[in-house]
């Protein structure tokens, strides 16, 4: 299909579409071990976005989507892959979810935590990304236990490392990925949340808003979405 031009102008205004990826989520980016490309759910929609619109891509890693929000403030980025989240709303234009992603905690081997019900404790201290989709959510959820605040995902799991922590919140493929790394610790079966994953724009562009919403409905429609996690 014909993009309209003002579409193309607010998609790739430099004259290529800048993707801001969130590497630091593995479910959705990561660097190919084999062949050093990166790869996964995001990036698939990434290249059909600049194939549908006819531009050139330029993908922006990221390593938390504390970083990709700072980077709006710089206009560093045109799309950005993302959470949908009610705090984010002021700024940014959200698609339907691509993908959705679970969110749960990394404990020490020997913890007595086995649920994420019981990690909400008094005196109990959980590391979390700065600005991540499900940090928000723990800040909506938890009653009792003490929110420790980390620069990304990788920081908040060196912080349960070094015992500044009792858990590390995380997405389930990273945390279970850390787990695999290093016995010391293990991922919780269950999750806290489930996170819905979209593609994003500044709310100014309402052109591009409503095309990606299209887009993004017809590329799930046609069963090319990533699976939940």
């Amino acid at each position: 299909m014909a993009v309209p031009d003002k579409v193309v102008f607010e998609l790739a205004p430099t004259g290529l579409i800048r993707a801001a990826v969130n590497v630091a989520n593995a479910a959705l980016a990561r660097v190919d071990k084999r062949t050093g490309a990166l790869v996964g759910p995001s990036v698939d929609l990434a290249n059909a976005l600049a194939a549908e619109t006819g531009c050139v891509l330029s993908i922006l890693k990221y390593q938390s989507a504390a970083a990709i929000l700072a980077a709006a403030d710089r206009n560093e980025w045109d799309v950005a892959f993302i959470a949908a989240d009610p705090s984010r709303a002021d700024r940014l234009a959200f698609s339907a979810p691509y993908a959705f992603v679970t969110a749960t905690y990394l404990v020490p081997v020997k913890s007595d935590v086995f649920r994420v019900a019981d990690m909400d404790l008094s005196g109990r201290r959980i590391a979390t990304a700065q600005g991540a989709a499900y940090t928000k959510q723990l800040e909506r959820q938890l009653k009792n236990a003490t929110i420790v605040y980390a620069d990304n995902p990788s920081a908040a799991i060196e912080m349960l490392k070094a015992g500044l922590c009792d858990a590390a919140a995380g997405l389930k493929e990273s945390l279970g990925l850390a787990a695999e790394n290093n016995p010391q610790f293990r991922k919780l079966d269950d999750a806290f949340s489930e996170i819905a994953q979209t593609l994003a724009v500044m709310k100014t562009m309402k052109a591009a808003a409503a095309f990606i919403r299209n887009f993004v409905e017809r590329y799930v429609a046609a069963g090319c979405g990533g699976p939940a996690t």
